[in-house]
């Protein structure tokens, strides 16, 4: 294909986010994720994306409910390769279980995706309805002291091969950091620079401070937080929030 005439879908994002992000059990994260599923029967993934923390789970072997929730059609695309997980289309604020899950996942920082207070409030409401009485929810966020969005700008730009030979070129760009709030765009381009797609995003970083209450108003009990995937403790220069709560 000319690379002139290329054009980057939905699908394409799909399959470069599944490419850069190989759920690898070695790596810490992952393996804090992998642990928590493998203990429990019935699982439910927020933010499930592409399906690869589900889909590792099954292949190691496990046999209970799993089911996994995106609002993003091309990833799901993607995570019903397996057909042995339930995969829905939906937010996590129009999830509709009442006490059916053991365990509540939002892995890959997707928990910052809810922005406002109205959103998160809504999206936690939900995730407890859905858990059992004494059920967990596991997530992480980037600690707002840890300033990652530093990182993200076009120096630190990366090419990726596609499997059908097409060379791509990514970056991030911060537009504006408002408070907790942090906009940026997604370019992907051609390995010259040319622009093929450009997506805007706003996450929301907290603290303990922040989080907590926004928890437990939900009817969540804090059990334990860390300051990094190997279960340390959150100090002043803890760049993480892990957190694992119960439903009351």
């Amino acid at each position: 294909m000319d690379q002139d005439s290329q054009t980057f879908t939905d699908d394409d994002s799909a399959l470069v986010y599944d490419l850069e992000n190989p759920w690898d059990p070695d790596w810490p994260a992952d393996r804090f994720y992998s642990d928590a599923v493998a203990a429990a029967e019935t699982v439910l993934d927020v933010g499930c994306g592409t399906g690869s923390m589900l889909h590792a789970a099954r292949a190691a072997g496990h046999t209970g409910r799993f089911v996994g929730v995106d609002p993003d059609e091309s990833m799901l695309a993607r995570a019903r390769r397996r057909t042995d997980i339930e995969w829905v289309r939906a937010s996590a604020a129009e999830l509709a279980y009442a006490e059916e899950f053991d365990l509540a996942v939002m892995a890959s920082n997707a928990f910052q995706c809810f922005v406002t207070d109205e959103e998160l409030r809504a999206s936690l409401a939900a995730i407890r309805r859905a858990l059992v009485g004494g059920g967990t929810f596991v997530f992480g966020t980037r600690h707002l002291q840890g300033r990652a969005w530093e990182e993200w700008n076009p120096a630190n730009a990366g090419n990726l091969m596609l499997p059908d030979g097409r060379e791509i070129r990514g970056w991030y760009q911060v537009e504006r950091v408002d408070g907790p709030r942090v906009t940026f765009t997604e370019t992907t381009a051609l390995p010259d620079g040319a622009p093929l797609r450009v997506s805007g995003t706003t996450l929301r970083f907290h603290t303990p401070e922040t989080l907590n209450p926004f928890l437990e108003e939900a009817g969540f009990r804090i059990q334990d937080q860390y300051g990094d995937w190997r279960r340390g403790p959150l100090t002043a220069d803890s760049r993480e929030i892990i957190t694992v709560a119960r439903a009351q």
